[in-house]
Parts: structure tokens; sequence; C-alpha cells
């Protein structure tokens, strides 16, 4: 048995619909291009290739995934970052399109000041410290507590061909050194976050997510500790909630800034040295 890949993807809208609601048919795309070998917005092109009855029962088992919640970028095994491949799964979270102002903000710092030297903390994936030696050609470290995350972001390492120094370490504790720039994308949800938390990201892992009953115990650790390893003049950028800019810029005894990402929300706390 065979079956068009146009009709494939309308049966797979359908039964994404109750999950993925107005994006099911964007979903069902990505997981039939990723079986057939074809990018989601060049499915009209192959809109009547015929998809073998073994390539049918993998995209069922996909959406089978898909339908007990499991993120679509899990299923994927790969998602895309600042223009740049990561391999994702459930070792760290997946990367988000929030994120990129972290990254974004790090390399035009870095190319601006002529910065050498970026310890990434929390790495998780990678995503924002590998972006960085990617596209700023500079060193870079980064850190995190999980063996699991570290052995990802290694992956993503070599899949993006740059050389990144990484450490097992509890934030600073096993970090040697200091640096030009220090970034970092801290767990920073509330006790009341994970309480209420979306489906998908309850697939994630919790330690990456959840920053105390406040979402501030890794932001008060980085405030102790961060100024023995940051040099004169440079940089500490760190992702926050939309409603902890005020609070967390408040645990900084130096200049602060905060960006707002493209829906206006503040993402990015900009802690001068």
């Amino acid at each position: 048995m065979t079956m068009a890949v146009s009709e494939l993807v309308r049966l797979c809208k359908l039964r994404l619909t109750p999950v993925a609601g107005e994006e099911a048919l964007q979903q069902a795309k990505w997981i039939v291009g990723a079986v057939i070998g074809a990018e989601p917005a060049a499915l009209g092109v192959h809109a009547w290739m015929q998809a073998t009855q073994e390539q049918i029962a993998i995209i069922g088992e996909l959406l089978e995934r898909r339908l007990t919640g499991e993120p679509l970028q899990y299923i994927l095994g790969e998602w895309e970052f600042m223009g740049l491949p990561f391999y994702v799964d459930a070792r760290a979270l997946i990367p988000r399109q929030d994120t990129e102002l972290l990254a974004e903000t790090a390399i035009k710092r870095i190319h601006e000041r002529g910065y050498q030297s970026c310890l990434d903390l929390c790495t998780g994936s990678g995503c924002v410290g590998i972006s960085i030696a990617k596209r700023a050609n500079i060193r870079v470290s980064a850190s995190d507590i999980s063996e699991e995350a570290l052995e990802l972001a290694k992956e993503n390492a070599a899949l993006n061909e740059v050389d990144v120094a990484f450490f097992k370490s509890d934030l600073f504790q096993q970090i040697d050194g200091s640096f030009d720039l220090i970034v970092c994308n801290p767990p920073y949800l509330t006790l009341e976050n994970m309480q209420s938390l979306q489906k998908e990201v309850a697939f994630e892992p919790k330690n990456a997510l959840y920053g105390g009953g406040d979402g501030l115990d890794y932001y008060r650790k980085i405030a102790w500790s961060y100024q023995k390893h940051l040099n004169q003049g440079g940089a500490l950028l760190l992702e926050i909630g939309s409603t902890q800019a005020e609070t967390a810029a408040a645990l900084f005894f130096a200049n602060t800034t905060v960006l707002c990402d493209l829906g206006g929300n503040p993402r990015v706390l900009i802690v001068e040295a």
C-alpha cells in the first residue's frame, strides 16, 4: 500500500489537531517531511509522490508519540537555532527562538568590543555557546551540571564543527580563570510555573527548568560568584523570565540593562563589569 504525500499530510493534520491546534498542518508537514526526506516548505513539489508502506508506518509511530504530548522537536531529533542545526532530545531543553536574543546580543558585543573569551554556563544542548563560537570566532568554554546534557552539547559541537571546551560544573564551582563574556540561560521557572507546565514542557528535564520557589535561585548564586570570573570591561548576559527583570537586576550591584524580545517581553539582563 502506498499513499500520496498530499493525502498523508492531510490525514496527519486531522490526527494532530487535538494537540497542535492551528499549528497542526505545519507539524504534519514536519513529520511527513522528516520521514520522506523533504523540507516542509517543499512538500508541495512532492505532493503526488507516493509514500511507501514502511514510511507510512514510521509516520504513524511518530504521530502516536506526538499525540502523547511529546514535543515535536524531540520526535524529529533535530532543530534549528540561530540558523544552525542542533540535535535535540530529552537530555536537555529544546532550543527556543526567545533564547536567540541572548546569543545575538553576545555576538554583537564580541564584535563591538573585541572580546576574546566566553563562558556559557548551564549550556544544556550547547546551542548558545556553539552559536557564539560559530558566528563570532571566539574561544568558548561551556559547562553544565548534567553529564547527559554535556554529551549532547559535545555532539552538537561536532555537528557544527566548532571547538568548544566543555566542563562539568555546578555554575562556577569547577570553573577556573576569568572571561571577557559570560552568558547563561539558567533554570528560572517558579514553583507555581512548575505546577502548571504545558504537557510538552513536562517532557523536558526538570533540573533545567526549576529555579526555586520564586525562580531566582540561580541568579542569586551567579550574583554571589560571577565577579571573580569576569574580566574588567566584560559583561554578564543572562536570560530571564518575562516577569523577572526588576527582581533579577536588583541582585547585582552593578550597571544593568534589560533587553526585550520580539514580543516586547524582558528577556536578557546585561550586567556590566
